[in-house]
């Protein structure tokens, strides 16, 4: 029996748009989201801009948004797929190692897996990167490649079991491809 229930990771600093599109596409597509994070609590998201004339990415405070479980309570067998979001969070989450499980999880399973912006450091971090293609905000280009990874400055990459964008700009070419693999592996 398949799962209608699919993890959201975020933390404090997960970027707002990142975040909310899959989860309120998720729901469209009959998907249970899954908000996960270091704690239970509620979290502060942001708002990720690189406003004109600056070189650097510009931050605002954004909703904020409870979590549903804990990293260390999750059990990942009972989850479909699986969505890193972006924003300064998984910087400091991904050391978690809950989350490197959980991770670990998706990868080896091959269940549906999204990632976008800085989502990315989550995965690299877990060594789950290495031969992959992935599309990913380009200041974390290092973080990709330093553990094996292929960047790909595209909209939407798929590569397996993985469907990955760059900003939140990208939402409307990544999370589709996504959202049809989780589909896809809940009517097989």
């Amino acid at each position: 029996m398949s799962s209608n229930k699919v993890l959201i990771i975020i933390g404090d600093a997960t970027e707002t748009l990142d975040t909310m599109y899959p989860y309120y596409r998720l729901q469209e597509a009959g998907f249970e989201p899954v908000v996960a994070a270091p704690e239970k609590r509620l979290y502060q998201l942001v708002l990720h801009e690189v406003k004109p004339g600056w070189t650097i990415t510009k931050e605002w405070e954004g909703y904020t948004l409870q979590a549903d479980i804990a990293f260390a309570d999750v059990n990942e067998e009972e989850y479909a797929g699986i969505l890193f979001s972006g924003g300064r969070a998984p910087e400091y989450i991904r050391y978690d190692e809950d989350l490197v499980r959980i991770t670990r999880h998706f990868f080896e399973t091959n269940k549906p897996v999204a990632s976008v912006c800085h989502g990315v450091e989550i995965p690299a971090y877990a060594g789950c990167v290495k031969g992959r293609r992935m599309a990913t905000v380009p200041k974390c280009r290092f973080d990709l490649e330093v553990c094996g990874g292929i960047f790909v400055d595209e909209p939407c990459v798929i590569d397996g079991n993985m469907v990955s964008g760059r900003t939140f700009h990208d939402n409307g070419h990544y999370v589709g491809p996504w959202i049809r693999m989780l589909e896809a592996a809940r009517d097989a």
